[in-house]
């Protein structure tokens, strides 16, 4: 019998020996081939693949509409009136939300309009506090000693009531946006200025050696390495400073002003007219979410690397 024969006889006899017994024993000289969907040594096959990835995708999309699905229980357990019966408020305390949808489509031109007075003072103050944080927190970086002692003070003034600062910014500025813009300025500083300080200042040591080595100068270390490693502190600040803006222009229309959502929260409040009072409220969070969620898309644009390893 020649070779080939006696090695094509030894691979029918290795086929029939593991179709016999289960197992996959490779004869010498034998290949064993697969078909799709099969396993071969514990690895999953192209069929067990797709059946995983369909399991993903199906745990992704019941993970994303599960806040949506609570969400919509709230509102209905609120439209029943659950939360009237277990606090025992009444419907003018308590409008229910098909009252505060009523209200807001019979006022939506002054909704609207009051609601771009107050989004006006929010990016104002927000650009404004944001700048100046960012430039205190740059300067601060060339002298990190000093520059951290300097930090520290400025975030003094995040402990600084809004109720005790608005007042006194309308005693200094008067009734107008400016008054309201001071606030949020001040109040958005120092969140910026502590956060991309840490950024710019929090270097790993062998960096610094390797700019060192090539006599780097002070301006170089800032644009080559201490800039680009602060960028997604920069987006942190940015994020606290646009959820910070919201608080500071409406409690800031409380005291003196004469139009934005703040004030009418505070006038529909006085005349118990809540429905539009909640729909104040309701404006202001959608305006306050559409804004966050601005930036967080400009993040994602640009530092998109970072976003992907903060979100597992």
């Amino acid at each position: 019998m020649s070779e080939g024969r006696v090695m094509q006889r030894k691979r029918d006899e290795g086929v029939a020996i593991a179709a016999v017994t289960g197992t996959a024993t490779p004869l010498p000289g034998s290949q064993m081939t697969s078909a799709p969907g099969s396993e071969i040594h514990g690895q999953p096959g192209q069929a067990e693949k797709a059946r995983l990835g369909t399991g993903v995708r199906r745990r992704s999309i019941a993970l994303s509409m599960l806040p949506w699905g609570a969400g919509v229980l709230f509102l209905s357990l609120w439209q029943l009136r659950l939360f009237h019966w277990i606090f025992s408020l009444e419907s003018y305390q308590l409008p229910v939300p098909s009252a505060i949808a009523a209200s807001i489509q019979e006022n939506a031109n002054m909704l609207f309009r009051y609601a771009m007075y107050s989004g006006t003072e929010m990016l104002g103050g927000f650009l404004l506090g944001s700048l100046l944080g960012a430039l205190a927190a740059a300067g601060a970086s060339f002298f990190p000693t000093s520059g951290r002692a300097a930090v520290t003070v400025l975030s003094a003034l995040n402990a600084v009531p809004i109720v005790a600062l608005a007042p006194i910014m309308n005693n200094w500025l008067g009734d107008g946006i400016w008054s309201r813009i001071a606030v949020i300025t001040v109040i958005t500083m120092a969140a910026m200025a502590v956060s991309l300080f840490k950024g710019l200042t929090s270097i790993q040591p062998q960096y610094s050696d390797l700019l060192s080595g090539l006599a780097a100068s002070r301006m170089q270390f800032f644009w080559k390495l201490r800039l680009p490693h602060a960028i997604p502190s920069l987006f942190a600040g940015l994020k606290i400073n646009m959820s910070t803006s919201i608080i500071g222009a409406i409690v800031g229309e409380f005291f003196i002003a004469s139009q934005g959502l703040g004030y009418l929260l505070s006038d529909q409040i006085r005349l118990a007219n809540m429905p539009l009072a909640w729909s104040c409220i309701v404006i202001a969070a959608a305006l306050g979410i559409v804004l966050y969620e601005a930036v967080v898309l400009a993040e994602k644009r640009l530092i998109p690397w970072n976003c992907a390893r903060t979100d597992h």
